[in-house]
């Protein structure tokens, strides 16, 4: 039986990632835990500098390389070069007080092993911190229609979505141009849908999405994602260049965001914390315009 029959949109989730460290590398998983704050552990650890600032490939390219993976109750950090460190996510941990963006926030220093190794890698003094689950840092109420919807370390909003068909678009563009087609890992989304439209994710307000049981997942989109320089830096070496940016400049300016180019969705967890994504599950959509 289809899922939401009479929904402008049918499909499926074609793959999930979750991001443990704050730009570092994703981990393609099949399943992953709801949370309201986004898909467990998704973005739960962040490189600070020596002041307690957020650190990204946006000047850090080498954090590109970083690969952890969450391994039971501890984080496992392997890159290029450095020896594999295991940390225990329940160690004994320290204080710390740090800043993503606009936002100051309590979180959890993990030690001067992390510290070091991170500070090896990146060639800069830097540490790496666990978000505090006790604090609640709130999604940008201009765009969630004042709903309170919390997230940990992310840019700013709990779940990225985006679909297949919107990377094919650019791959046929950048082919086009003459240039090397690219993967999802370039965008960093959690959860990218199949069987739909290029860009249809923009022209949606809610994601319905069957888990089983009778049992429901929807994920309200709220803000197109604007894009930084991180679409144009390869995930495999680090290295960047600009055929991604210069191609998305050429058709995906979004009035919404003042002409910024964007690619994929933001999204809030309006219905179904607590719950399992799976790949294949159905999704059914209704499209909306302005």
């Amino acid at each position: 039986m289809t899922f939401h029959p009479e929904s402008d949109l049918q499909g499926s989730i074609a793959r999930l990632f979750v991001y443990p460290v704050k730009s570092c590398a994703g981990t393609e998983v099949r399943e992953a835990l709801l949370t309201e704050a986004g898909l467990e552990p998704d973005r739960a650890w962040m490189v600070v500098d020596a002041q307690g600032v957020f650190l990204t490939q946006r000047t850090l390219p080498r954090m590109a390389l970083v690969r952890p993976e969450v391994a039971g109750d501890a984080l496992v950090l392997r890159a290029p070069g450095m020896p594999d460190l295991r940390l225990d996510a329940d160690a004994a941990p320290v204080p710390a007080t740090v800043t993503v963006w606009k936002d100051t926030v309590p979180a959890w220093d993990t030690g001067d092993a992390a510290a070091r190794w991170f500070s090896a890698f990146l060639g800069q003094p830097c540490r790496l911190v666990r978000f505090d689950p006790a604090h609640r840092r709130l999604s940008s109420s201009d765009w969630t229609g004042g709903l309170e919807a919390p997230n940990r370390f992310s840019d700013g909003f709990p779940v990225l979505v985006a679909s297949e068909a919107s990377l094919d678009d650019l791959n046929q563009r950048l082919q086009a141009a003459g240039h090397a087609t690219v993967g999802m890992e370039r965008f960093r989304p959690n959860v990218v849908f199949a069987g739909m439209q290029a860009h249809d994710e923009d022209r949606v307000d809610r994601v319905r999405i069957d888990t089983g049981a009778g049992q429901e997942v929807h994920l309200q989109l709220v803000k197109p994602c604007a894009r930084c320089p991180i679409p144009d830096i390869d995930p495999a070496t680090a290295l960047s260049h600009p055929a991604v940016g210069d191609t998305l400049r050429t058709y995906r300016q979004d009035k919404r965001l003042d002409g910024a180019i964007t690619f994929g969705m933001n999204a809030i967890v309006r219905q179904g914390a607590g719950q399992v994504l799976r790949v294949g599950q159905p999704i059914a959509a209704d499209l909306c315009f302005d």
